[in-house]
């Protein structure tokens, strides 16, 4: 049986990330953490208690995520699913059917600092999804 790939973090777009913040903490308890403009003024969010040091939920099969600024081209929750080898599961997807939608840069991963490297993909039937391959832990 291949591999399965879990997923392990979501995103949510934002038009206001501290009323978004609030509606999420009131309802349903979860900690956040706003980032500023220099992390693209994202929103780390805890759903879970996680490990300090690894910042990896504690609680097997939960996850936490993030919101992130609603855009014209970026405006729909997206799924993070976890890869061995990014370069490859970015073939795989084309092989599929797929397209690779991209980072800061168009097919190329983005590096993000003790996470790992992160794209964009698109299913065959128009869904956006992302690719983690994280960092690998101390």
């Amino acid at each position: 049986m291949a591999k399965m790939n879990p997923v392990v973090h979501f995103e949510i777009p934002a038009v206001d990330k501290n009323r978004m913040s609030d509606f999420y903490s009131k309802v349903f308890g979860w900690k956040t953490q706003i980032m500023g403009p220099e992390f693209g003024d994202y929103v780390v969010v805890q759903t879970t208690e996680s490990d300090e040091k690894t910042r990896r939920p504690l609680t097997p099969g939960a996850i936490n995520g993030g919101f992130f600024p609603r855009t014209e081209g970026h405006s729909t929750p997206t799924v993070v699913i976890s890869v061995d080898d990014i370069q490859e599961a970015m073939k795989k997807v084309e092989e599929a059917g797929g397209k690779i939608a991209g980072g800061e840069k168009l097919g190329v991963p983005d590096d993000i600092p003790g996470i790992g490297l992160y794209i964009a993909v698109v299913d065959t039937e128009g869904n956006k999804v992302a690719l983690l391959q994280p960092s690998p832990q101390m």
